[in-house]
């Protein structure tokens, strides 16, 4: 069981580790410019991963309505992006998002799959909207889609977490490790707000 918690963190770990570039479109290609994207900035992990361990201890249709919003509303701040739709504050309300939702987990508030889903779905829309802003030379389809898969996949862990330890500990230990989780991700939110 520890050696399972061990591995998970370090896994988790070397998933945040800080990048120093963009993949080139040119070189990669624009699909990999865009699933490599949001592994790139770690308030972009921090908040997917935390999207699916709240979503994890919503359960119920949560564990895949919430994921999902969000990466149909950050498709459509990418696109708000793309078309030159402005959006203020992009860059404090991700960073707000990563504190947030790391709450929501941490508290693991109970609330009904729709308004957890408006919840990370404001949030989402300036995610995708920082990703559409920074599209460089990439295509536009395969970088959407390649991000999109990136963001999912990042949802995915974050369930699977929540999952993992909720059957791994069980009941109420599996959820407290849980929301330290939430709770942690909201701490590495607040980090990253006073540019540590």
């Amino acid at each position: 069981m520890i050696k399972k918690l061990a591995t998970t963190i370090v896994l988790l770990g070397a998933s945040v580790a800080p990048a120093f570039a963009h993949l080139d479109p040119a070189e990669h290609g624009s699909f990999a410019a865009g699933l490599s994207h949001p592994l790139f900035g770690v308030d972009h992990i921090l908040a997917m991963v935390a999207v699916g361990l709240w979503s994890a201890l919503l359960g119920g249709r949560a564990l895949w309505l919430v994921p999902s919003a969000f990466v149909a509303t950050m498709a459509v701040g990418f696109v708000a992006a793309l078309v030159g739709i402005p959006l203020p504050f992009v860059e404090p309300v991700i960073l707000a998002s990563v504190v947030v939702i790391g709450l929501l987990a941490a508290a693991a508030l109970r609330v009904p799959a729709s308004a957890g889903m408006a919840m990370v779905g404001f949030f989402a829309l300036f995610h995708g909207h920082a990703h559409g802003g920074e599209l460089g030379a990439a295509g536009s389809l395969a970088f959407g889609v390649g991000f999109v898969v990136a963001t999912a996949l990042l949802h995915a862990a974050g369930v699977g977490i929540g999952l993992g330890f909720g059957r791994g500990f069980g009941g109420d230990a599996g959820r407290l490790i849980t929301r330290v989780a939430g709770g942690v991700t909201a701490l590495g939110g607040v980090w990253l707000a006073l540019g540590a």
